[in-house]
């Protein structure tokens, strides 16, 4: 997301992110040299992007002074290589199990947070309402769904979150389907991958026999 900011932006950002309790309006336009009214009309594009939030007051002998903090999605802004640890996790468990142990593995751990996930949303009763809300859990997640299912049974995800550790070990996808499948009670069939040269990934949902 950085690389989208304007430099100065940027700049704020990374002040916050050295000061998790938050900085003032005065101590932001001091650190990057600019007027006070710039600052808060950076703070003001932050937090409607929601990535500053508004934080604690710091008593300061007069009127408290109001802090600007990083919200989660403002941390997760920055690099963070969950991927070079996913790929070594992996390429560990292969050389540990064989393939064959990996996709079992990676079976076993999509049901288990399937089954977390529906124990979480005990109202769903049906195939299709299951299948919306996996649909809007990807969404959350950054799988580019739209939110919504297809038809009723098909999910598009046009942003892989795995996308690079699927491209070296494509048995991660039997991580997704697995958790699709036990959170719908459907069999799922992958109908397109972006790892195997798709324009997205899609889902289809079929009621199991």
């Amino acid at each position: 997301m950085l690389e989208f900011l304007g430099n100065r932006r940027h700049e704020l950002l990374k002040l916050l992110v050295r000061e998790k309790t938050g900085l003032t309006v005065d101590e932001i336009a001091g650190q990057l040299s600019i007027t006070r009214n710039a600052v808060r009309q950076h703070l003001a594009g932050l937090m409607n992007d929601g990535v500053v939030a508004l934080g604690a007051t710091r008593p300061s002998g007069g009127r408290p002074e109001r802090l600007y903090v990083l919200t989660e999605r403002g941390r997760e802004s920055f690099p963070r290589r969950y991927s070079w640890l996913a790929e070594l996790l992996v390429e560990s468990i292969r050389q540990e199990t064989g393939p064959d142990g990996l996709r079992k593995r990676l079976v076993a751990l999509g049901n288990t947070i399937a089954r977390k996930l529906l124990g979480q949303n005990p109202a769903l009763t049906t195939r299709r309402s299951k299948i919306e809300k996996i649909s809007a859990l990807m969404e959350d997640l950054g799988y580019d769904t739209g939110g919504k299912a297809v038809n009723g049974n098909t999910v598009e995800a046009f942003n892989c979150v795995f996308h690079d550790l699927a491209l070296k070990n494509p048995d991660v996808c039997e991580f997704d389907l697995a958790l699709l499948s036990t959170f719908t009670d459907s069999e799922v069939e992958h109908l397109e991958c972006m790892a195997r040269g798709g324009n997205a990934c899609r889902f289809k949902f079929v009621a199991r026999k």
